[in-house]
């Protein structure tokens, strides 16, 4: 079975409940999870997992997780209170479609599922307890107020103000590439990898997470709402830095392409088949959504 069936089946299992008095909390959840999206990070958990000669079925609750987590970003980021978008991945933003307070508590309930999966009995008979912990503790932090959080917060700071090429960095290393971090560090973590690993994983996912972030305020001024399925221009109408607003469409374009081959180039201290990971980055710098 592929990869990202795996990681359908999966996440539709984790979500198959129907609470009576509730159910538009799990209506909404499912809404989101369910809307899409290329599974950027649930793939490269499981990808580095085989990678560093682990199973990926024993990674895959850490895959959904981050996926889960990934998903609660968007919800909170579509809100009124932050970007204010209607639209995701060519639908209504779950606010819209849902509401405030329940997206709101869609996006909360989603963040507690993702470290129940993790930590479940039954993801501890397929993985060790110590690297579980491990890698559900990465998640912790690299989502929280020293990771993604941290980077949305530096994100909100500088609407409305010039924002230095140093901040900016900082910013999608936090916001976009901590996430990505996480998920292949977890992949690595579940299969016992060594710290050489760790350390180059590390760095693919950094180089990746920068570059992607990079092709994504490019295609937020070149594309349509119609090719990304969210608004177009949303930097601009929000007043936020970025790195195009600083060095334009062609620099950024040329920044992401040296970024890629560094996270290719990371990937020399893995033994295996790297062939899905070096394609994945050379992918993520010519999409178009």
């Amino acid at each position: 079975m592929s990869h990202s069936t795996l990681i359908e089946n999966a996440l539709q299992s984790y979500l198959d409940r129907k609470p009576e008095i509730y159910s538009v909390l799990w209506d909404s959840m499912r809404y989101s999870v369910g809307a899409g999206g290329k599974r950027v990070r649930p793939q490269l958990t499981l990808e580095f997992c085989t990678l560093c000669g682990g199973d990926a079925e024993s990674a895959l609750p850490f895959a959904c997780a981050v996926e889960l987590i990934h998903t609660y970003s968007l919800i909170h980021d579509d809100l009124p209170c932050m970007d204010d978008d209607d639209m995701r991945r060519g639908k209504p933003s779950n606010h819209i479609e849902f509401g405030e307070d329940t997206a709101l508590l869609a996006g909360d309930a989603l963040q507690s599922l993702a470290f129940e999966i993790m930590l479940s009995p039954d993801t501890l008979g397929r993985c060790p307890a110590d690297r579980a912990a491990a890698a559900a503790c990465t998640l912790a932090k690299l989502c929280g107020a020293d990771g993604m959080v941290g980077g949305q917060v530096i994100d909100l700071q500088y609407e409305d103000k010039q924002a230095s090429e140093q901040i900016i960095t900082q910013m999608h290393l936090l916001k976009t590439g901590a996430l990505i971090k996480a998920a292949c560090l977890m992949g690595c973590i579940v299969a016992g990898a060594t710290r050489e690993q760790l350390t180059a994983a590390s760095q693919y996912a950094d180089c990746i997470g920068l570059a992607f972030q990079l092709v994504d305020d490019v295609l937020d001024v070149t594309s349509t709402s119609a090719e990304l399925g969210k608004p177009v221009n949303s930097d601009i109408d929000n007043n936020k830095s970025t790195l195009v607003s600083l060095y334009g469409i062609d620099e950024c374009m040329r920044r992401a392409k040296e970024l890629t081959q560094q996270a290719i180039d990371a990937l020399s201290a893995f033994e295996g088949d790297t062939s899905f990971l070096r394609d994945f980055a050379l992918r993520l710098i010519s999409r178009r959504n």
